[in-house]
Order: C-alpha cells, then sequence, then structure tokens
C-alpha cells in the first residue's frame, strides 16, 4: 500500500483545491441555500439518503447510507473531487453534516464552517474564543454538530452549548453548560430529540460528576438533567463508598442514539473516577460504564445496562448505540449492538435492557466470561498494582469513540477493533477542583509489532465473527456501510479505503497523507454521489470518475 507517488499526487491537489476553497472568509457574500431540517425531516433521515443530517445519520445511529451509486463493482473509480484545509493543525475528527447540497464541517477547537458540498467552497465561518486555561484530558476535539430548523447546535471545549445560524454563521444563543474550570468540556455532536438538543459532557480524568442534559432549543434553556451518579437520596447511589460518588466521573462525552416509538434516549457514560484507583470506591459504581435509556421528554431513567462494574481499567461505555430490529429467539426484537471498550460484544434488548448476546471481539484477558445477565465474571490478579499488571486490551480499549456501523441489507455490525495489552498501575491520588484526578496509569509492554486493528464484522445474533481486515499499524477510524455493499475505513499511517460488506475483501485504497481519526459519511447532489473523510486536518472528498 506504500505508493510514494499517489501521496505526493493527492497532497498536491488537496492543497491546490483547498486554497481555492478558502479564498473569503465570507465566501464572497453567497448565502447557502437550503430547506429548513425540521424535526419531521430528521425522523425520516434515512429517506433522504442524499443529505446527512445527524452525526451518525439517522437517529438509530447506523451509519449507513441507503446511496448505491458508488458500489462493490466501481468503487475502484473513486478518485478525489476536492479538498478543504482546516486551518487550525489540530488532528481532525468531525463528521460533517450535509443538508442540501451545504456541508457544515466543525473545526477543532470549537469552530464552525459552511462550504458548498460540491466543491468545498467556503460560505462562512463562526469562530468561538476560548479561555487560555482549559481543563481537557485528549486533545482540542470537536466530532460535529445538529441542526434542527435554520439553526445548528455545537458544543464546545469551555463546556458551552451554541446555536449558530445555518445561513450566516451568526451566534444565536450561547449556554454554559458547565464550569470548565473546574474540569468540564465538551467534545461531542449533540443530538435533536423533538424540540430538544442532547447533549453529554465530558472531564472523566477530572474528578467531574457526569451527567446528561436537553436544552430548549429555541432558547437555549436548559430543559432536564440527568446525573449519571445517583444522589444520596437514591438507593443506587450506595454503590459508591462514602462520598467517592461527588468526584466519581461517569462522563457522557460521545453522541447517543433515540427511538421515537418508544421515546427513549440511548447513551453512553464513561468511567468512574479515579481511573485506576477503586480502593477509593468501593461498589458498582453505578451507572458509569452503563448503557443509559432515559425518556426523551423528561430525562427519567427507562433501564440501565451496566458493562463492567467497579471499572478501573479506564474502560468508558463511551461507543456509539446502534439500533435495529432483528428476528431473534423465533421472534422480532427491538435490539441495541454495542462494542464496548472492555473487548465484549453485547445485543441487549431496548425496550428492557436485558442482555441477550454477549462474546469478546477483540483480545481480553481480564474476564472468564459474562454470566446470564452479562455481568463479566473477572479473573484474578488482572488489578492494576504499584508493580504493573499485564491485562488485554489496553487502555484505549478493544475499540473506543470511533463510531461503528450496521447495514440491514448484510445484518452485520461493522467495528475497527484493536487487539493489544498494557500495563496498569495504581497510586493515592487526592482531588482537587480542575487538576487530573486518575488516581494510576498505564504504559504499552512493548512494540506495537505486537498489536493489531481491524475492521471486524460481526453477527450481532450470536456476537460471532463474519470476517477481519486487518489494518497495521493501530487504527482509530470510525466505520461507514452502504447499500453499494461497501464498508470504508481509514488508518493511521494515512490511508482511506472500501471493502465488500460481505466478505471483507479489500476494493480499493488511496493514501491520504494524514491519520483518519473520524468516521467517513456520504452524501450525493445533483444526483452524483459523494464519500467524505477527515484525515489529518483536511477533509477529503471523493466521487466517480467522470
Amino acid at each position: 500500500m506504500k505508493q510514494f507517488a499517489m501521496v505526493v499526487a493527492l497532497l498536491a491537489s488537496a492543497q491546490l483545491l483547498a486554497a481555492q476553497a478558502q479564498t473569503s472568509e465570507s465566501g464572497g457574500g453567497m448565502t447557502p441555500s437550503f430547506t429548513p431540517v425540521t424535526w419531521e425531516r430528521l425522523l425520516h433521515a434515512a429517506d433522504e439518503p442524499e443529505n446527512w443530517l445527524m452525526y451518525s445519520g439517522t437517529l438509530d445511529s447506523q451509519r449507513f447510507s441507503r446511496l448505491d451509486q458508488i458500489h462493490n463493482r466501481n468503487v475502484g473509480q473513486l478518485e478525489l473531487k476536492w479538498a478543504y484545509q482546516i486551518p487550525q493543525r489540530d488532528r481532525a475528527e468531525t463528521t460533517p453534516l450535509v443538508v442540501d447540497g451545504v456541508m457544515f464541517i466543525t473545526e477543532s477547537p470549537s469552530n464552525l464552517v459552511a462550504v458548498d458540498a460540491a466543491t468545498g467552497r467556503q460560505y462562512w465561518r463562526y469562530t468561538h474564543e476560548l479561555p487560555d486555561d482549559l481543563r481537557i484530558c485528549c486533545g482540542r476535539n470537536n466530532r460535529g454538530v445538529a441542526i434542527l430548523g435554520d439553526t445548528l447546535y455545537m458544543s464546545t471545549l469551555d463546556a458551552h452549548l451554541v446555536a449558530i445560524d445555518a445561513r450566516t454563521g451568526n451566534l444565536v444563543w450561547n449556554t454554559e453548560v458547565a464550569d470548565y474550570a473546574a474540569g468540564y468540556s465538551k467534545t461531542a455532536a449533540p443530538l435533536v430529540v423533538k424540540d430538544q438538543i442532547v447533549t453529554g459532557i465530558a472531564g472523566g480524568e477530572y474528578g467531574i460528576r457526569g451527567f446528561l442534559d436537553s436544552y430548549n432549543a429555541a432558547s437555549g434553556e436548559l430543559e432536564w438533567r440527568t446525573h449519571t451518579i445517583p444522589g444520596p437520596d437514591h438507593p443506587d447511589n450506595q454503590t459508591w463508598a462514602g462520598d467517592s460518588w461527588r468526584t466519581g466521573g461517569a462522563p457522557t462525552w460521545i453522541t447517543g442514539a433515540y427511538d421515537p416509538d418508544l421515546n427513549l434516549v440511548y447513551w453512553g457514560t464513561g468511567n468512574p473516577g479515579p481511573d485506576w484507583n477503586g480502593d477509593v470506591r468501593i461498589g458498582d459504581n453505578l451507572y458509569a460504564d452503563s448503557a443509559l435509556a432515559l425518556n426523551g421528554d423528561t430525562g427519567e431513567m427507562a433501564w440501565y445496562f451496566q458493562f463492567t462494574p467497579h471499572d478501573i481499567h479506564d474502560w468508558d461505555a463511551i461507543q456509539v448505540p446502534i439500533l435495529a430490529d432483528l428476528q431473534m429467539g423465533g421472534g422480532n426484537r427491538k435490539v441495541m449492538m454495542w462494542a464496548n471498550r472492555n473487548a465484549f460484544y453485547y445485543t441487549l434488548d431496548r425496550e428492557t435492557g436485558e442482555f441477550l448476546v454477549g462474546e469478546p471481539f477483540a483480545r481480553q484477558t481480564w474476564a472468564e466470561r459474562l454470566d446470564t445477565t452479562g455481568r463479566p465474571i473477572r479473573r484474578p490478579n488482572t488489578s492494576p498494582s504499584v508493580e504493573g499488571t499485564v491485562v488485554s486490551p489496553p487502555v484505549g480499549g478493544g475499540t473506543n469513540w470511533f463510531s461503528p456501523s450496521f447495514s440491514p441489507r448484510t445484518e452485520l455490525f461493522y467495528v475497527m477493533a484493536f487487539d493489544s495489552e498494557a500495563e496498569y498501575y495504581i497510586r493515592d491520588d487526592i482531588y482537587e477542583e480542575g487538576r487530573t484526578f486518575t488516581g494510576g496509569g498505564s504504559q504499552s509492554t512493548g512494540p506495537m509489532a505486537h498489536s493489531t486493528s481491524a475492521v471486524r464484522a460481526i453477527d450481532p445474533r450470536t456476537g460471532a465473527r463474519r470476517w477481519e481486515y486487518q489494518v497495521q499499524p493501530r487504527s482509530t477510524a470510525g466505520v461507514l456501510s452502504t447499500a453499494g455493499d461497501l464498508v470504508f475505513s481509514g488508518s493511521v499511517d494515512g490511508y482511506f479505503y472500501a471493502l465488500d460488506a460481505v466478505s471483507g475483501r479489500e476494493l480499493w485504497h488511496i493514501a491520504v497523507g494524514g491519520r483518519v481519526h473520524a468516521a467517513p459519511m456520504s452524501f450525493a447532489v445533483d444526483g452524483t454521489q459523494y464519500v467524505t473523510i477527515a484525515a489529518g486536518n483536511v477533509v477529503y472528498t471523493f466521487g466517480l470518475r467522470d
């Protein structure tokens, strides 16, 4: 795959096209034209596959495109159509939205730009001013926006939620969600639910108390807040020793899903704090490392499922939940599919939270098995120690925040998996507001040659692996599946590729010259299908040769 000429040609094209796209902050006075995005449109987003109306494409978060102009017989004809150079040098993690030929791209650290989706030409840019003393653990990231009507909604690193006029780039309102000085931040795309904006919080390494919020789309006023750690008036608070719940983490730093028939919002929660020293928070530490199902109108919890009780390895349950209806056990089941950071794949009943399937999808050495309720049976001598304990998966997990996908055509779940290990350490730590509170750490045990990334296709009815496509070295790219029976993803060494969704066979690849640390999406303008991916700090858009 190491084709130097392809790298040079692609980068030269990207620089030229990016320069053409950024001739003016205002795009020459042009205003983007699109039809307002109503709640009805969002409900039926799958019926307009030419658009990409939310972070995961649809409310069920399948990250599946019904477009099939690009398919497994002609994908080899893909070529670069345009590229947009993000001015900041931060690594891009964005998934753009496309609405009626207009693309909205978040730029790290907390900026937003509108471009012509067919050419990359810029219309406007919004820049959010940030304080100099941010508390962030894992990079100056922004993964995307939400849209309702004529307004875009974006999270910011200083823990604000902002509403931006989608036609002009002007600020509509700005709401402070939490105090950034205490370690709170926001990096994920919000999710629109009716007339509300549902949005999570980051900061689990700073001893925050996590929550999930819903804001009025018109005014920015808080509608409801559900804490992910129960207070002392709730019986589940007893799963936290003493007052450890006050600094227990459990953030909500990736985007969830929504079932309009059940009126349930599904969201994952992060690790308990301190990350590696569980001695100061004896108990299961509810609702850290869990999937939550909340009433979309009130935030009241319908059910929860905890993947890793009393997590001491920093295995956040911060993965995108995927919803689908499957024939299982002789009947139709409304399910949630989840490949967890702890290296187990799960299928749950999304109406009740009942555990249906649980199997390892990546290398793991910490659990003997899952019991009949899905609770892990831990192996002895796998806890962090002063001298260090080697465990699989590593702190980055068997997978992480990068998006999986589900194809209704193949009925397979696709995920970027990672097989490796790490040495975990424990130490005493004292909580101090605004400073990291981790209680230990981890380090790699050897060269990356001992590690393997792979796109894996999983049967959600059994957890069995159908195929895998190995990627070297480690990949942190998301996955897109399409009605053309394709799976798109990328690699850390700067390649973007397409696989056959049925067999996993590689059909096409191209060097993009930068780490792919985002998820692909697809859209169409004037009947022409495109595929877009962020790599490094460039957004690339590909289409078939004319």
